[in-house]
């Protein structure tokens, strides 16, 4: 006898996480027919969005095989049947874990990252691996040595970075869930410009054990999907403290139901508008955009006033002083004779198959990026560069506590531009790294911030609204949010077209 409700017999792909893990464990779908319905999706879209750089069918009908064995058995599985993607520099045990990089080709890891080993035993699908910039180093999912992204909403389009491929899967419905990293916005960014919801937690909320490290006091992982609960369902899977990783926080984390259910006083809020998260820069729509939330969230009698940061305007040096010192450091390690790449020019000596594989293995903006945090990490720079930045950290931190003892939330953009074409920026790398303004204060910080889709500019393309909470007050951060969401009702009244600026042909049910 069929136990599917009959609304369930055919896959929807506007469905929430929650609800599909929901119907998986009453058994009212089975696993097989999701995880059929969005293999055929990501077999349709991700040639022509280029969002995944490992993809193996045999691999997910394995996890599916033993999920179904622990259904039978009874496990109580939080994510249960529900495919996830997860960004390629999150290391996956036998599955290529390249950081979208030459240097790491082939790469495969010993052992999951402790992410993606909670994620398997809540009954989570590991359902590939996504492209990204290369080591997470990027605003525009350019900076792959797999190619390019193409974003959901416009062919033509970049779908920001690094996460760019776990971000346009999600928005392409290929996965419900995706898992990305957050060094200076790549989460959130990428969220934004494709009209999805991206969290960065707390620093140390999420264990970092497993992510390749780009800038360790910079890097979170965070999840990326179409709707805040989903995303505080995923958090209270991968958010438990690991005792192997030094940074990760030691104390109780709130389960789901507290994640969501934050809302018994919502009215008791004050929130602040980052005055410097509005100034130059930031494109007229976007700032639009912004005026007309805050509309909104004063209508429904929320305290909301503007706030100043002042060593904010600080920050985008601070930020990549101190990310490429750590970037230095970090990628000392890709040496051409461990594994991954390894030149196979003529050498005399150790020394020049370092240069060899280093010079062919990295791309020019990784080689860019290592170079300039040699230099502020050498004899003679370190405190004329490195040491200040730390202490413009500092700075900014503090401000950020000043604005927190006046409010319980901060909120701004969180992309100062919309999805730009393909191209447009790669040869001015000052305008690059200027998209990461409104978002890279969260993790010079530590605090944890989101993004949510609130609008579409002229082009009929995504703006996203970005949401700060002091450390550890996840809960508050999603109750704001999902208020927010349900009054814009973004995804009820927008889908991404999958066309370029010549075609209008909709992809979507």
């Amino acid at each position: 006898m069929d136990k599917r409700a009959p609304e369930a017999s055919k896959l929807d792909f506007q469905r929430s996480a929650e609800e599909l893990v929901s119907l998986v464990r009453r058994r009212q779908i089975p696993v097989k027919e999701v995880v059929d319905s969005y293999k055929a999706k990501t077999k349709d879209l991700r040639e022509k969005l280029n969002t995944h750089v490992f993809y193996d069918e045999e691999s997910i009908d394995f996890q599916v095989k033993d999920l179904e064995k622990r259904l039978d058995l009874g496990h109580e599985l939080v994510l249960a049947g529900l495919p996830i993607l997860v960004k390629d520099n999150i290391c996956t045990k036998g599955i290529p874990t390249t950081a979208s990089s030459k240097i790491l080709k082939d790469y495969r890891p010993p052992e999951d990252a402790f992410v993606v080993q909670k994620i398997r035993e809540a009954g989570g699908i590991i359902f590939g691996k996504a492209n990204c910039d290369e080591f997470a180093m990027g605003s525009s999912n350019e900076n792959s040595f797999f190619g390019p992204v193409s974003n959901p909403w416009d062919l033509n389009c970049v779908p920001g970075g690094s996460s760019g491929g776990s971000a346009a899967a999600v928005a392409a419905a290929m996965v419900p869930i995706s898992i990305g990293s957050d060094t200076g916005g790549s989460v959130r960014q990428p969220a934004a410009m494709c009209g999805v919801v991206g969290l960065k937690p707390t620093y140390g909320y999420v264990s970092r054990r497993g992510l390749i490290a780009y800038a360790s006091s910079l890097d979170q992982i965070g999840p990326i999907g179409t709707n805040v609960r989903d995303l505080a369902l995923v958090l209270s899977v991968i958010g438990e403290h690991d005792s192997l990783d030094s940074t990760s926080n030691k104390d109780p984390r709130p389960d789901f139901k507290t994640l969501v259910g934050w809302s018994s006083a919502p009215k008791k809020l004050r929130i602040g508008l980052v005055d410097e998260f509005m100034g130059e820069g930031i494109s007229s729509q976007v700032k639009s955009s912004m005026i007309e939330c805050v509309e909104l969230l004063k209508g429904h009698g929320y305290v909301v006033e503007n706030v100043s940061i002042p060593n904010l305007k600080y920050s985008l040096a601070a930020y990549y002083i101190i990310a490429t010192a750590e970037a230095s450091s970090n990628l000392a390690r890709f040496d051409g004779v461990r594994y991954g790449y390894r030149s196979s020019s003529s050498v005399r000596n150790l020394e020049q198959l370092y240069q060899a594989s280093r010079s062919e293995g990295f791309s020019s903006e990784v080689k860019k990026r290592i170079m300039l945090g040699t230099f502020v990490l050498s004899h003679g720079y370190y405190e004329a560069y490195y040491g200040k930045a730390n202490k413009v950290r500092s700075a900014i931190s503090r401000d950020f506590n000043e604005a927190f003892r006046s409010y319980d939330l901060l909120i701004g953009p969180t992309s100062p531009v919309t999805a730009f074409s393909k191209g447009e920026k790669r040869q001015d790398a000052l305008s690059m790294y200027l998209l990461d303004i409104c978002t890279i204060a969260a993790n010079l910080t530590g605090i944890p911030s989101i993004s949510i889709p609130c609008g579409l500019d002229h082009k009929k393309l995504p703006i996203g609204l970005q949401i700060l909470g002091n450390r550890f007050q996840e809960p508050a951060l999603l109750s704001l949010a999902q208020i927010l969401e349900s009054e814009l009702k973004f995804s009820s009244r927008f889908k991404p077209s999958l066309h370029s600026s010549q075609e209008n042909k909709s992809f979507l049910p």
